[in-house]
């Protein structure tokens, strides 16, 4: 494989969420024109692609992941011609365009979704997952919506249950029909063809289900049976996971290596496997990456990151990981983490050293590089139906899905000139606008960061290796000489290390004679003298 063709080996993706990030047409919405219109600001991080959250046409019960037409662009965020700009403007700057593919459900008011329903004998009967009642008239199996409720919805002109994994308006698509793969690779191939240069994959792990309809066990982690969502409180053995998979991820494989310098990321979703279906299905000729919730969590210590990265690669030492701190579905890891440091800014600051320091691709959440925090909603201003069904106990996504903030003294930050936004724009996130970012700010130190894995063989395609400190501080090796050294926590340490350094970055660090002292979330990356 060419250098070119590897360009997704240690890049790093920025993440934008459509509706969030800049409205050109004054709608309230962000659009397709709006991201055209701010790209340089992604373009000037130093980042390798951008990530773009569903655009395609939708009812948008679930903002887009819900796609009702797989080749289109829903009017809200722009045209067909909008999109091919947004794609020549993002290559013009140096940067990849990788589009979300959501592959596992569809919308409700899919045509084909419509013709399935509508008989047990039409062309797409057999195109979704269909079940007959129990004899009492209850769902087929035990197995739970990750939204709530059973994951099986009565559809009274088929008189069956078809299986929704999410929202009931979001029927699971039948990959045991190896005409529904060859739609979706043929969805997919019309992207490719169109110049993007890969997909992110939605909840990859859910493309098949167990066809004798098992029903699932309880979930025997301890936390489970205290969860908010019953979903979490199964063990989904069968309801996805399936050995089936793998076929299916070696076909979109095939396709994209039709093409040059293409990439697939795999989101994995599970309580149990995640690491380990991370190095499955990025072993061999199947995903590129993949990235799963172990670094989305509340979890902010040496022994987690330590433990998840090194079972990964003892799991597939061929397989690559992406890491990632945040993203549209997880609250925002500067509010997560707030307990482990004094200063939110500190602390955004040691998370971007210490996530672009991983070995492994890296994707980054838009505002992430402004140090910005979860938006603390009220109930009348939720849209996500997470946050709606599960209210008060659960966050939702709603939080970190607010808009981009541009400039602090403009209406709605910058973001629109509507009176009113889709989501809210509030004071604390308005304090951590583009324009407020001065030279040591959240956003100079992401440049700086960025071009240093950028410049730094070591940091960007080095092997890593684990020192053995004492908690809480969190040391590895990358590469060759480069070592990275981090104190997660609101006090200070002092550490000896018996070595003479050449810093390469640092903060909140300093040398007292041979021991290192480290702030409140102080980190230092550097080479052995």
């Amino acid at each position: 494989m060419t250098e070119t063709n590897d360009w997704w080996r240690g890049s790093v993706t920025y993440q934008i969420y459509p509706r969030s990030f800049m409205d050109a047409s004054g709608d309230g919405v962000g659009d397709l024109r709006g991201i055209i219109d701010r790209l340089d600001h992604v373009g000037s991080l130093g980042v390798d692609a951008i990530w773009l959250s569903p655009v395609f046409p939708s009812p948008m019960a679930d903002m887009g992941y819900d796609v009702s037409d797989y080749k289109g662009i829903d009017p809200v965020f722009g045209t067909m011609k909008d999109f091919d700009e947004m794609i020549e403007k993002a290559h013009s700057l140096g940067l990849k365009v990788i589009i979300d593919q959501v592959l596992s459900h569809a919308s409700d008011q899919h045509p084909y979704f419509e013709e399935s329903r509508s008989s047990r004998d039409n062309p797409k009967a057999d195109w979704f997952v269909w079940a007959d009642p129990k004899p009492d008239g209850t769902p087929p199996n035990n197995w739970l919506a990750i939204f709530g409720g059973s994951s099986w919805e009565w559809d009274s002109r088929r008189k069956q249950y078809y299986m929704h994994n999410f929202l009931s308006e979001q029927p699971d698509w039948n990959f045991h029909n190896p005409e529904v793969q060859d739609y979706m690779l043929d969805n997919m191939r019309f992207w490719l063809d169109r110049g993007v240069d890969g997909f992110r994959l939605d909840t990859v792990n859910f493309y098949f289900h167990d066809q004798i309809l098992r029903d699932n066990a309880a979930n025997p982690l301890p936390w489970a049976q205290e969860a908010v969502r019953p979903f979490e409180m199964q063990y989904t053995l069968f309801s996805k996971n399936r050995p089936e998979n793998i076929g299916f991820l070696e076909r979109m494989r095939a396709l994209l290596d039709e093409y040059d310098g293409r990439t697939m990321v795999g989101e994995v979703g599970d309580s149990h496997h995640a690491i380990d279906l991370m190095g499955e299905y990025t072993s061999g000729k199947r995903l590129h990456m993949a990235y799963s919730f172990e670094m989305l969590g509340p979890d902010y210590s040496p022994r987690h990151f330590r433990e998840r990265i090194e079972a990964f690669f003892k799991g597939a030492p061929e397989g690559w990981p992406c890491w990632a701190f945040s993203n549209h579905d997880v609250r925002r890891h500067v509010t997560r983490w707030q307990d482990h440091a004094k200063d939110s800014e500190a602390l955004a600051k040691q998370a971007a050293a210490l996530l672009l320091a991983f070995e492994g691709s890296i994707c980054i959440y838009q505002g992430e590089e402004l140090g910005q925090l979860d938006t603390k909603m009220e109930f009348h201003e939720l849209t996500d139906p997470e946050a709606i069904n599960f209210w008060p106990e659960a966050h939702g996504r709603d939080g970190c899905r607010t808009p981009m903030t541009w400039d602090k003294d403009a209406p709605n930050g910058g973001f629109s000139v509507a009176n009113k936004t889709w989501l809210p724009v509030k004071q604390p996130q308005l304090d951590r606008a583009v324009s407020t970012q001065g030279e040591d700010s959240v956003l100079a130190f992401y440049k700086e960061m960025l071009a240093l894995r950028s410049a730094t063989p070591d940091l960007k395609v080095g092997k890593i290796s684990f020192l053995d400190l004492p908690d809480p501080i969190l040391g590895f090796e990358r590469g060759d000489k480069t070592v990275c050294l981090y104190n997660l926590s609101p006090e200070t340490q002092t550490l000896d290390l018996g070595l003479t350094l050449n810093p390469l970055i640092s903060r909140g660090t300093r040398a007292k004679g041979t021991s290192l002292v480290f702030e409140a979330n102080g980190f230092i990356i550097t080479q052995r003298a």
